[in-house]
């Protein structure tokens, strides 16, 4: 999964690293020309799912099991409706491709390239990200063997239909097409029913965007990650373009020749509002990461936009960027991460020993460092993967 969508979108093996320096600044601007923020924030978000979950929870186990017992729910998607931190992490990395796209295709109308060429490198990067997802789902050459839904499938989905948007509407216009998607998902979802059930009903069994997967995905053993349906699947990448353009947004702000302190006072607004709007709709459509509910696009936007705020502040308009080193690295190759994440796995240590104690600690450890080394090789070598 981020979205691993860099502001410079382009697939590249060599491309210049970032320095550790002030960030640059047009004269009399507060626009800055690189945002180290965002690879930090993806890096953060890629963290959480590479292992840096099984190392928080071995070391509170260690030091503070009542903690660790608060992170286990914390760490896991709830059985259906509601909210965890767990459920924060895709929506952040789909928020983070939408809010590369302003600044990507800005830059590249200003450089004077043609819609018609960026309408060709939005298709490319589209078909080479879906591709990237099927393989990492274990394509064969059976079809019907090979799951076709997915993360970087939907956020490949998604960032394509935001970029269109983006390339052909203003920001207000975008706005009003993010909430009629959710409004008319809300309608969709609440209106017509599923047979042997009744209209509205957002059970797992009687939702209409499981029962589409049901009928258009094949083989259940391919779905994910509830059994009357894919987390991933047809109808619930509608919203979830709502999910891309509020990201858009964000970009359209951060990109704004405008004094920081507007910039962050606008998204914190625009934050808190989706918030109150996303915990308000719960009541009515439940907040449900599996259907990708409307009210879960806006709370989860919500608190997209307030970590935004958060690591734009301190990185780029407060200078200060040597703590997020660890994490700009790993966000600078993200789609890389998110493929091999579970190449160094170090579980092995604790099924010999059976040890269940300090050992899990030992091997989360060592698989974030191995991950990490591999990936700081590449920063060295100035090899990025970047849709």
């Amino acid at each position: 999964m981020a979205s691993g969508v860099a502001e410079e979108s382009t697939i590249t093996t060599t491309v210049p690293a970032p320095k550790e320096q002030p960030t640059k600044r047009d004269a009399g601007s507060s626009k800055p020309t690189r945002l180290g923020s965002l690879d930090a924030l993806r890096g953060f978000d890629m963290f959480w799912i590479s292992g840096g979950t099984d190392f928080f929870l071995a070391l509170f186990r260690i030091i503070a099991p009542p903690v660790a017992g608060f992170l286990g729910v914390q760490f896991n998607h709830p059985a259906w409706n509601g909210f965890t931190f767990y459920d924060l992490i895709f929506p952040l990395f789909i928020f983070m491709s939408g809010l590369s796209i302003p600044l990507s295709i800005n830059k590249r109308l200003e450089r004077g390239d043609s819609k018609a060429k960026l309408y060709k490198h939005v298709a490319v990067r589209t078909l080479l990200l879906f591709l990237l997802g099927a393989l990492n789902n274990g394509a064969q050459f059976d079809p019907f063997e090979t799951r076709f839904a997915g993360v970087l499938q939907r956020i490949a989905i998604c960032s394509c239909v935001a970029s269109i948007i983006a390339m052909n509407t203003r920001p207000r216009t975008q706005v009003y097409i993010a909430g009629g998607i959710l409004l008319a998902y809300w309608a969709i979802m609440a209106l017509i029913p599923v047979p042997g059930f009744s209209a509205g009903d957002y059970s797992p069994e009687g939702n209409l965007a499981g029962y589409i997967d049901r009928l258009l995905l094949p083989y259940p053993d391919k779905w994910c990650c509830y059994g009357f349906g894919d987390s991933e699947g047809i109808l619930g990448t509608l919203p979830a373009i709502s999910t891309a353009l509020l990201g858009v947004l964000a970009g359209h702000w951060l990109r704004a020749d405008h004094p920081h302190k507007e910039k962050c006072l606008k998204m914190i607004y625009a934050g808190g509002i989706c918030l109150g709007l996303g915990t308000a709709w719960n009541f009515a459509f439940p907040i449900n990461k599996y259907m990708w509910t409307s009210s879960y696009v806006l709370f989860t936007g919500g608190w997209s936009m307030l970590l935004v705020v958060l690591f734009y502040w301190i990185i780029d308009v407060r200078g200060h960027k040597k703590w997020a080193f660890y994490f700009s690295v790993i966000g600078m190759n993200s789609i890389l991460m998110y493929m091999f994440r579970s190449t160094a796995d170090f579980d092995f240590l604790v099924d010999l020993s059976g040890d269940t104690f300090f050992l899990p600690l030992v091997a989360a450890s060592m698989r974030l460092a191995v991950n990490w080394f591999v990936l700081y090789l590449l920063y060295r070598k100035k090899w990025f993967l970047k849709l």
